[in-house]
């Protein structure tokens, strides 16, 4: 049950005085002309030819209160709304008294939301601002923002520092953590720019756009612990998605060449700085085609992004300088593990002997593990962190990758690649398996190997592997996780930093 503090009381006392004097605190109905970016603009827009015009702009325009500064029978208020600030030029002669004295007398404040309709004017500082002359209260603020420190500069600009001292409270009162730092919005309006961008790149590559289903009668794609629901009508349990790879994949079975699908997954995992239980992530596969095609796509793909956005495929992420331009490097996960960890672990083609040599190295890991996932252990300790520029590391051991065409080289690599910047792995690809014998085969394999408990089972799918059975073209298939891409693009080091809701503990 709320509990008002001294400073919400007192609020709920104004709300009591504005309602006495006939003002009501949320009205039904609002006008807005134009946003506070317009209105400067339409004006800056006409002054140098005519400024006589300029000051005859009429204009509405709402937002919330973010300073004010009273004088007299002159005030200046800033009002914000999400293009920006505007600065309201208010006195008592264009307002009268009755609606003026609502300022003076403080049962406005700051936090609230108001209308203003007036003409456009520069004041003698040179702010470009509304000369009010109809002043409303649209929304009245019961509890106030947590403070922002503002400076003025000498050309007029404020400019807010400041923020939450609590960062966990930032994420749980996000809403409270956009109004008062317009960085944190900026992050999310760059993040929408960064998906339209993705979809504008796919449809110029002749992509389709399509949906796939969230409940799953039987979850894969990945090998990741799914969230399980029940459908009380249907008495049957379902799954949350872990990843849209076998329905897309479906898709190129219907005859569509080229499938994307932006969306959620989810995984009942942990969390850390890149992961959260909740996540969009985007999967494409296109018929006729392999992982080399992939790789040319995607380095084109996120160059596109990048320059679309950000002007540039020259980024900075955490101080580090990254080019996205192609083309990137390519290096075989044998290679990379030879050069970082200066093991060859093709030295070692059985479990036993390549885990002898891990342990040697003074690496705690699991016994019994599969020489596959011992070959991953190997990478995740001593490579992924290291490539900072963007980097493939391609042809992953068989046995932790189910849905991968062998290489033509050896039967215990297939052609998968994932790619690295500033050393978080972006992105997972493949030259996908069509033959749907190999592939009942690799989910039989995969079943053997799964011990309970563990996150990683690979179920069998009996209605993929029927799709699969019509025939299925060769395709390439690609999966990679939006916010970490939206990370990189915005220089943000946590994941939580660019979902507006992150997955947090129960608070107490």
């Amino acid at each position: 049950m709320w509990q008002p503090n001294k400073l919400e009381v007192e609020r709920l006392e104004k709300i009591e005085r504005l309602e006495a004097l006939g003002v009501e605190p949320y009205p039904r109905r609002v006008e807005r002309t134009h946003t506070a970016a317009s209105a400067i603009a339409a004006y800056d827009a006409l002054e140098p030819q005519d400024a006589e015009a300029a000051q005859s702009i009429e204009v509405t325009v709402c937002g919330r209160i973010r300073r004010v500064n009273l004088k007299g029978k002159l005030s200046f208020m800033h009002i914000e709304d999400e293009s920006g600030r505007v600065q309201l030029f208010l006195r008592v002669n264009e307002l009268g008294e009755e609606t003026y004295n609502l300022i003076k007398e403080k049962l406005v404040d700051t936090d609230d939301f108001v209308q203003a309709r007036g003409t456009m004017m520069r004041t003698k500082a040179g702010e470009t601002s509304v000369l009010v002359h109809e002043f409303v209260l649209l929304s009245k603020s019961l509890s106030p923002l947590p403070v922002v420190k503002e400076q003025v500069l000498d050309d007029g600009t404020v400019v807010e520092y400041g923020e939450f001292s609590d960062v966990e409270q930032r994420y749980r009162q996000r809403y409270a953590d956009l109004a008062v730092n317009r960085r944190v919005r900026d992050v999310f309006l760059k993040r929408a720019e960064i998906l339209r961008a993705i979809r504008r790149f796919m449809d110029s590559e002749n992509f389709l756009e399509v949906e796939t289903p969230v409940l799953q009668p039987v979850y894969g794609g990945a090998a990741a612990r799914p969230f399980v629901t029940h459908h009380n009508q249907l008495k049957q349990d379902l799954y949350l998605r872990i990843s849209f790879e076998l329905y897309l994949k479906r898709l190129l079975v219907g005859g569509y060449d080229a499938v994307y699908e932006i969306g959620r997954d989810f995984r009942n995992e942990g969390v850390s700085w890149k992961h959260n239980p909740e996540f969009t992530m985007m999967e494409f596969y296109k018929a006729y085609t392999d992982y080399r095609g992939v790789m040319d796509i995607t380095e084109r793909m996120l160059a596109s992004v990048a320059h679309n956005v950000l002007g540039s495929t020259k980024i900075t992420f955490q101080e580090k300088q990254i080019e996205l331009a192609p083309p990137w490097p390519r290096l075989t996960m044998r290679d990379a593990i030879k050069q970082y960890a200066e093991i060859d672990y093709m030295e070692y083609p059985d479990a036993a002997s390549l885990e002898a040599v891990i342990r040697a190295q003074g690496e705690k890991v699991a016994p019994g593990l599969p020489w596959g996932k011992l070959v991953s252990h190997l990478f995740e300790t001593f490579v992924e962190a290291k490539p900072v520029q963007p980097t493939f590391i391609i042809d992953y051991p068989r046995d932790i990758s189910p849905f991968a065409k062998k290489v033509d080289y050896d039967d215990l690599h297939v052609e998968r690649f994932e790619f690295y910047i500033a050393g978080m792995e972006m992105g997972n690809a493949f030259t996908e398996l069509n033959d749907p014998r190999d592939q009942e085969s690799r989910f039989l394999e995969m079943a053997k190997m799964f011990k309970e408990g563990a996150d990683d089972e690979t179920p069998l799918d009996e209605d993929y592997l029927r799709a699969m059975r019509y025939g299925m073209p060769p395709n390439g298939g690609w999966g990679m996780g939006i916010d970490r891409l939206v990370m990189l693009l915005t220089d943000q080091r946590s994941i939580r930093d660019v979902l507006l809701y992150p997955h947090l503990r129960k608070e107490e």
